[in-house]
């Protein structure tokens, strides 16, 4: 396995570097920030990126936030973004129930109704496509232990607990995840709803440590599955970069991956085999990970305004 080249500090490799590509994926927390604390020359690294005539685009695997979410977090930020230039992993899962999933499961309804274990950023992507949902941010789910009832219901399939129209149930990071949201999932799935997750990332990069992340809200339904996967459509799922291909009609091997994690973002561009992936080491990926792990990118930087030493004096 080759090593990736280091181009830290190397300008004439930045150079070329640059020069090989013309679209930009970027991941967002981990490469431009770190929950609200945007690293130094984020901005100046895009205007950088954009006045070189590159396209950029944000391919995040935070399912809480919607598109229209992001890009005001972008802006807030001080990084100019359209609704266009993002995609996320909750805007990749309702397109794949509304428009894929139907296709491949002909007995469900054209636009099943989802049960979401996740926050608004799910419910938003989910309307956009006019897909019908319950759970999520419903509040009387929001509680803690379960009652005697509950168990009852549930176990008799009372349709007032359990809805009989739900196909699908769809795991997201959820800050309010709990024992019922759990149990009512399991038992939708074990009568028949099919398993989704937007992304199985284990943790969450912020205020520069770890956090649980949407895959370990996929993680304890697995295992009362014995074993059983969700179909996941964030990073590395390349059914969120044929959707990402299909949307910006890009050529993969002028487009280059950026991201901080070596099993998603890297795995990611990989797998999609496009031109290059590039490693960050402000997030979650380590240099011995990105030099001496099994997925390691083409090439890797300290920091994203490491790029700023490719311009011209």
């Amino acid at each position: 396995m080759s090593q990736p080249q280091y181009l830290t500090g190397q300008r004439e490799a930045l150079q070329e570097f640059l020069s090989k590509y013309d679209i930009f994926l970027f991941d967002c927390d981990g490469v431009l920030w770190s929950g609200d604390h945007l690293f130094d020359g984020t901005v100046a690294t895009l205007e950088f990126l954009r006045a070189s005539g590159k396209r950029v685009v944000f391919v995040t695997n935070n399912s809480t936030k919607s598109r229209k979410d992001y890009c005001k977090k972008l802006e807030g930020m001080g990084i100019p973004a359209t609704e266009e230039e993002v995609f996320g992993s909750s805007y990749s899962a309702a397109i794949y129930i509304s428009r894929i999933l139907p296709q491949r499961h002909p007995e469900l309804k054209s636009k099943p109704k989802v049960f979401v274990i996740g926050e608004s950023g799910i419910e938003q992507e989910l309307d956009s496509e006019n897909v019908p949902h319950i759970g999520g941010t419903d509040s009387s789910l929001r509680r803690l232990g379960i009652n005697p009832e509950d168990y009852t219901k549930i176990a008799a399939g009372d349709p007032s607990v359990l809805d009989p129209e739900v196909g699908v149930v769809l795991t997201g990071l959820d800050f309010h995840f709990n024992y019922i949201k759990m149990c009512l999932a399991y038992h939708y799935i074990k009568r028949g709803a099919i398993f989704l997750a937007t992304n199985i990332d284990s943790t969450l990069p912020s205020a520069g440590a770890l956090f649980a992340g949407a895959g370990t809200m996929a993680a304890p339904l697995t295992m009362m599955l014995g074993g059983t996967e969700p179909v996941a459509l964030g990073k590395p799922s390349q059914a969120m970069m044929d959707a990402i291909e299909g949307k910006f009609k890009f050529d993969r091997s002028r487009t280059c991956m950026v991201g901080d994690r070596a099993n998603t973002d890297i795995k990611f561009g990989l797998e999609g085999k496009l031109g290059g992936t590039l490693g960050v080491l402000t997030g979650v990926g380590t240099k011995e990970e990105f030099t001496e792990g099994d997925t390691r990118p083409h090439f890797y930087v300290d920091r994203l305004s490491d790029l700023l030493a490719a311009k011209e004096a």
